[in-house]
């Protein structure tokens, strides 16, 4: 697809997911699309607090796209603390063979992640510290969703269900309340289960507790009866290769 079309598209999927945007917002996302080659039906752009950000699967696209040699992520022990889910991991992005590199610091710990995402901080950190250093070594000026600590459907800490007052405290099958959302917002099965995996921060859905999967289902059905088409632009994110550059 041409790039003036493939702006034109981010421009037009922009207005149906973010209602009212400004002038001043629409101007500024051409302009971001355009130097870097995002899209935002792939979830490479998200509209929070008045701002345009960048998200991972944006970042890690355009590493992908420039041919990035490789990314080198290592923990920065001296101040990580384990007992208190707390750490701090240096990224070094080498944009090509010869590059000495382009450092980036990400530190995650309970007080600055969702509590969506609470027992994953590692992750979180070297999500961040990646962020920060493709942003250096690509020169992009505006800030990473993930370093904010957001999500593109910020919410309060989700509760799993109640009990219906049967005495065995399940409730509802919650692969049966999964399945009937998938089937009434017609949504691809396989972008929800690798939208699940991220959110509960496993590395398959068996690993993940009962409580993790409760919530993810409790906010993937908020959502899309809030906003569908949000929602669609978020699994979408997942219809590239989740590996990251290595060297």
């Amino acid at each position: 697809m041409p790039r003036k079309t493939a702006v034109q598209t981010s421009i037009r999927m922009a207005r149906r997911i973010w209602n009212n945007l400004s002038r001043e917002a629409l101007i500024r996302l051409r302009e971001i699309a355009t130097q870097h080659d995002f899209s935002v039906a792939a979830g490479d752009l998200i509209y929070l607090n008045n701002g345009w950000y960048v998200t991972h699967t944006g970042l890690i696209g355009l590493a992908r796209r420039k041919r990035c040699s490789g990314i080198h992520v290592e923990a920065v022990d001296s101040l990580c603390n384990s007992g208190a889910n707390r750490f701090v991991l240096k990224a070094t992005v080498f944009p090509s063979k010869g590059s000495s590199g382009f450092v980036g610091y990400g530190d995650a710990d309970p007080s600055n992640v969702s509590p969506l995402v609470r027992g994953a901080e590692m992750r979180v950190a070297e999500t961040r510290a990646v962020n920060r250093a493709l942003r250096k070594a690509y020169g992009i000026g505006i800030c990473s969703a993930e370093e904010i600590g957001t999500s593109p459907n910020p919410t309060e800490k989700l509760r799993p269900q109640k009990a219906n007052g049967n005495g065995n405290g399940t409730g509802p099958k919650v692969r049966d309340r999964l399945c009937q959302i998938i089937r009434q917002h017609k949504l691809e099965p396989e972008l929800v289960r690798a939208y699940a995996v991220d959110f509960c921060g496993t590395k398959t859905l068996r690993e993940a507790t009962r409580e993790q999967v409760e919530n993810f289902v409790q906010q993937l059905a908020d959502w899309a009866e809030k906003d569908r088409n949000a929602l669609l632009c978020q699994l979408n994110s997942y219809t590239r290769p989740s590996q990251e550059v290595v060297a």
